[in-house]
Formats: C-alpha cells, sequence, structure tokens
C-alpha cells in the first residue's frame, strides 16, 4: 500500500488535497476548470507538436477521463495555479497507463502559452514525479515527448529523465520514452 495512505478506507482524494510550489498550487482538477483546460488542450499553439490535435469534443472527452481517473484512483493531473492568480496556467500530474504491458505513471504536463518560458513546466512536473516517486513508488514513472517537440525534451532533461525508447505511432509520430 502507498505510504500516503495511513487509513485503509482514505483515498488519495482523501489526502492529497493539494501540492505546493514556491510560486504554483497543483490541485485535484474540478468541474469548474473545465472551460479553461480545454481552451488549453484545443489551442493550436499548445498543439503545434501533435499530429492529431484535439477538437473540442475530443478535450472535453479527454477532461472527463482525467476526472474518471481522479474517481477511481484517487490521484491523476492537477490544476496548475500561480498562487497569487486566478487563472489556470495549465496541468501536470501523473496517470495510471499500460505501457507495452506495464504499469506505469504517466507525467503529463501542458501550459498555456501565456505560461512558457518562466520554467512552470519544470516547477510543476518536477513537483508531480516527487509526490509519486514517494506515494506511488510501485510504478515507474514514464513520460513520452514527441521528437520535434524541443521545448518539451528540454524539460525532460531537466527533470532528469533518461530515454528509454522510441516508437513510431500510426499517426507517423515519433515519440521518445524517457523514464527516471
Amino acid at each position: 500500500m502507498p505510504a500516503i495512505l495511513s487509513d485503509p478506507g482514505a483515498t488519495f482524494g482523501d489526502v492529497l488535497t493539494e501540492i505546493k510550489t514556491e510560486r504554483l498550487l497543483l490541485r485535484p482538477f474540478t468541474e469548474a476548470d473545465r472551460q479553461e483546460m480545454v481552451a488549453i488542450e484545443t489551442d493550436p499553439r499548445t498543439n503545434r507538436f501533435r499530429v492529431n490535435p484535439p477538437d473540442e469534443p475530443a478535450a472535453q472527452r479527454m477532461f472527463d477521463a482525467w476526472l474518471a481517473h481522479w474517481r477511481e484512483h484517487g490521484y491523476g493531473y492537477l490544476a496548475v495555479r500561480d498562487h497569487h492568480g486566478p487563472a489556470l496556467l495549465g496541468m501536470s500530474g501523473v496517470r495510471l497507463r499500460d505501457f507495452q504491458g506495464e504499469k506505469v505513471l504517466n507525467l503529463g504536463y501542458r501550459f498555456h502559452p501565456s505560461a512558457w518560458g518562466q520554467g512552470y513546466a519544470v516547477e510543476a512536473a518536477s513537483a508531480s514525479v516527487d509526490w509519486a516517486e514517494r506515494e506511488l513508488a510501485q510504478a515507474p514513472v514514464l513520460i513520452s515527448v514527441n521528437v520535434i517537440n524541443k521545448p518539451s525534451l528540454r524539460v525532460v532533461e531537466r527533470l532528469g529523465f533518461t530515454n528509454y525508447e522510441e516508437v513510431t505511432y500510426e499517426d507517423g509520430a515519433v515519440v521518445r520514452n524517457f523514464r527516471r
């Protein structure tokens, strides 16, 4: 059992209410975050490295899946906000994923273009990975990045991940998978 669960009847959602960093607050998504996150997910600027970017209905389904993951597992992707601002900057966190027959924690992060270049991705992803490695140590953290996404590859490098394997998907995207 993960260390965070000292009460056998508790879930991560009972205990993981937020993660605070120097500048950021990471907390579980709520329905109130839906429109801001769908706008980030469908913004053409945030999708320049995706072969098949989500349209609004697909982004709505993604958000539904994130909420469902929280209900089922008690953890998942987190809303990221600045301590001093009301706007949603983006998301970071881990979700359970099957990768080649192995259960892994998929690290995800995506930020509004106005938040780019300020180190938020590294700060939020680092806090997410630290939490996952401490509380869900039984599953490795993995991240998959399109090889043409140089900014995300720099984030992965700064987080201390190492190249694990490269895969070409059906849509033609070449993705590097990294582990820490």
